[in-house]
């Protein structure tokens, strides 16, 4: 029989640098786990991205286990990295704050493919033109 899950939670931690503190520690205690089981093998597992925000969806069971599972960079910061800006406009429609190439944009779909709920590259290069129009950043071709 399955164990029964009685908690489903999203964290954006730094790559490799996940620690005993918040957000992670905070997190994880409320629901009783032990974060050393969970920030020992995340830091292994993403130190490649070091630098970089990972998204982390973390599934609690009933007898205090749990299992993750990294979603990589969040598709927002990978829009910005490739635009070259800090951060996106407050009036999207109106002020534009950056430009990325159809090419950028099929690469970062390409990278976050299965995350994403496209069919295709087409479809997913929609998506992030999508994220990337409501963050104030153009795409041209």
């Amino acid at each position: 029989m399955a164990k029964k899950i009685i908690g489903n939670l999203k964290l954006r931690i730094p790559a490799g640098r996940a620690t005993a503190g918040p957000p992670v520690g905070s997190t994880l205690g409320q629901w009783g786990l032990n974060m050393m089981e969970f920030i020992n093998p995340f830091n292994d597992a993403t130190k490649d991205l070091m630098g970089k925000d990972v998204i982390v969806h973390i599934q609690v069971y009933e007898d205090r286990t749990f299992t993750w599972n990294s979603l990589g960079q969040p598709v927002d910061d990978m829009i910005r990295e490739k635009a070259g800006i800090k951060k996106g406009s407050g009036k999207p429609h109106t002020d534009k704050v950056g430009k990325i190439t159809r090419a950028q944009a099929e690469e970062i779909a390409q990278a976050k493919m299965n995350q994403l709920n496209a069919n295709d590259i087409d479809a997913a290069v929609k998506v992030v033109a999508g994220t990337a129009r409501s963050m104030g950043v153009e795409l041209v071709d």
